[in-house]
């Protein structure tokens, strides 16, 4: 009835598929979302965390008792401290000052040494990406994990989700579609659901503000509406581990999308989970009525909602945002002035 796995490490991975019930009757397709909210450490980079160090490790880069460096807007940096804390590293976290004070206080919990860095273009000198390499560098026994550059992150979703996606749908997949940060979660399942069939529809959902979505339409990076309330998702520039990954097109996916498709989540399926999960699951949904009825199309359940409380699930935050409007049809306890 239950196995015994060896750790953090042996914990993370082999995570369900949820069928969104209300979507699929809704769509006629069968929506099925990869519970990666699921793993240890809370969210789908539990995996390119681990993948990270045990590359690090295998290289000799990170010796027993070294440092990890990383900028990150969050769950990366938490995967991280998870598998340093099982590992016996330290870790130092650059992560730009606009994120959520959930997810500093929670790196700070996990032990990370945490630097605010003022939110700048990547252009930027002191971007946040920038200050860890440099860090890196500076500290002796310091490595830095790079996640943006760094394809063990990529390949670590084509040796395990990809595979994992492929067997619990019996290769029943016409469609999977997600957001993209650094590019690791949908460079690698693509590239390995590709391999499995070329005729699965690689989808990736962009969110307002974010450049790739026209850089896999017309390939060009030009953003696409104002800036998003999403965090770690939507950029400027085509990473490492997004480069070449087989995409067949993209959707564009605007906040109040993004927030009504959060709180049908709550509501309707009983799924407390993050704005990139919103995003993903509003994309899915534009691709299952793009196929048509009888389709199969999935996508990833990044987090849990816990770390946007103060901004994603207050009422004030949202009446500030302008996005009250979008979701009173699904949560009519929300009303126009918070």
């Amino acid at each position: 009835m239950s196995s015994i796995v060896n750790g953090f490490a042996e914990a993370v991975g082999r995570t369900p598929l949820i069928r969104l019930g209300v979507l699929s009757e809704e769509t006629g397709c069968e929506i099925l979302a990869k519970a990666e909210f699921m793993n240890p450490g809370g969210s789908v980079k539990d995996r390119a965390a681990l993948a990270i160090i045990e590359d690090a490790e295998r290289s000799g880069r990170l010796k027993p008792g070294g440092i990890v460096v990383e900028g990150t807007a969050g769950n990366t940096g938490i995967g991280l401290a998870h598998v340093c804390n099982a590992r016996g590293y330290k870790l130092i976290i650059a992560m730009p000052d606009n994120q959520s004070e959930e997810k500093f206080r929670l790196l700070e919990t996990l032990g990370a040494d945490v630097r605010r860095i003022k939110t700048v273009p990547y252009s930027d000198p002191n971007h946040y990406q920038r200050v860890a390499q440099r860090l890196a560098l500076e500290i002796e026994g310091a490595v830095w994990a790079n996640q943006f550059d760094n394809t063990a992150n990529r390949d670590a979703h084509e040796r395990t989700t990809g595979p994992e996606i492929w067997a619990q749908t019996d290769g029943k997949v016409d469609a999977f579609v997600t957001a993209t940060g650094t590019g690791g979660t949908l460079g690698g399942i693509s590239r390995y659901l590709k391999k499995q069939n070329s005729k699965v529809l690689t989808v990736l959902a962009d969110p307002q503000g974010s450049a790739l979505y026209e850089w896999v339409l017309n390939g060009q990076l030009k953003a696409t509406g104002p800036g998003s309330i999403t965090e770690g998702i939507g950029i400027g520039r085509v990473t490492a581990n997004l480069e070449g990954a087989p995409l067949d097109t993209a959707v564009h996916v605007n906040d109040a999308e993004c927030v009504k498709y959060v709180y049908r989540l709550l509501r309707e399926e009983g799924l407390f989970l993050g704005s990139t999960s919103g995003v993903n699951v509003a994309a899915a949904v534009q691709v299952a009525r793009r196929l048509g009825p009888g389709h199969t199309i999935v996508t990833i359940l990044c987090d849990t909602g816990a770390k946007y409380q103060s901004r994603l699930f207050d009422r004030k935050w949202l009446a500030e945002k302008g996005l009250t409007e979008s979701i009173q049809s699904v949560d009519p306890r929300i009303r126009a002035h918070g």
